[in-house]
């Protein structure tokens, strides 16, 4: 567990947020075989992942990743090795995973690119498991592909409460927005992928910033139909 203490907060019914650092988010999604992390973070995260997950008296069994991102995906291979735990991600990505590293091509800026080139932001490689498309369902999540950030981005849609898990598509630190365009693959995408996420939800989870919950969503979709303007 990280020195400063990893928050925890239920979200949904059987969803709880995990912030593995002051701006990272993962989050713990509850199924009958056990639980499905989102996001594993930076490297380092997998002890607070796995001190929620025991605070839950759950096991870990499957690791799901909305993108191929450092922040996002430093954790896996720690995370797998000390779970046994099956690592998923878009098709799109999974070449990103296994290399260790986002490609040149894979964002839009330079200080993004040189930013790549760094340990910081590269990982240890990671093979997925299996890989997935839009519209699979994973652990009772719905996958929803919302490419811009990256080309594999997913969105998870929590069926059976109607929260979305929404990775890096829509970024809540301070405001919500779409995050720095730099860092994105394709910024010009990233609208069109914040539609395709469905309405009528309970909650939202980001992958950083804190989530809306209840009312709260209202925001969201006050701010995604401006966006769509």
């Amino acid at each position: 567990m990280h020195a400063w203490g990893a928050k925890m907060q239920v979200i949904a019914p059987g969803i709880t947020r995990v912030a593995t650092s002051k701006n990272d988010n993962s989050y713990l999604v509850e199924g009958v075989d056990g639980l499905t992390v989102v996001d594993a973070g930076r490297a380092g995260a997998a002890d607070a992942v796995l001190h929620a997950a025991a605070t839950l008296g759950m096991g870990v069994v499957r690791i799901v990743l909305t993108h191929a991102h450092p922040d996002h995906v430093q954790g896996s291979a720690v995370l797998r090795r000390r779970t046994s735990a099956r690592v998923y991600i878009h098709n799109a990505d999974a070449a990103w995973l296994s290399r260790g590293r986002v490609p040149a091509d894979g964002r839009s800026g330079a200080m993004a690119r040189r930013y790549d080139g760094l340990a910081a932001g590269q990982w240890t490689p990671v093979d997925a498991d299996d890989v997935l498309t839009d519209g699979d369902v994973v652990g009772g999540l719905r996958v929803i592909h919302t490419p811009g950030h990256s080309p594999g981005h997913i969105a998870l849609l929590h069926e059976s409460t109607r929260a979305v898990l929404v990775g890096d598509a829509v970024f809540r630190t301070g405001r919500l927005g779409l995050g720095p365009a730099g860092f994105a693959a394709d910024p010009d995408s990233r609208a069109a992928a914040v539609a395709r996420i469905p309405g009528d939800l309970s909650a939202v989870g980001f992958g950083h910033g804190d989530p809306l919950i209840g009312q709260e969503v209202t925001d969201f979709e006050t701010w995604r139909s401006r966006l769509a303007r």
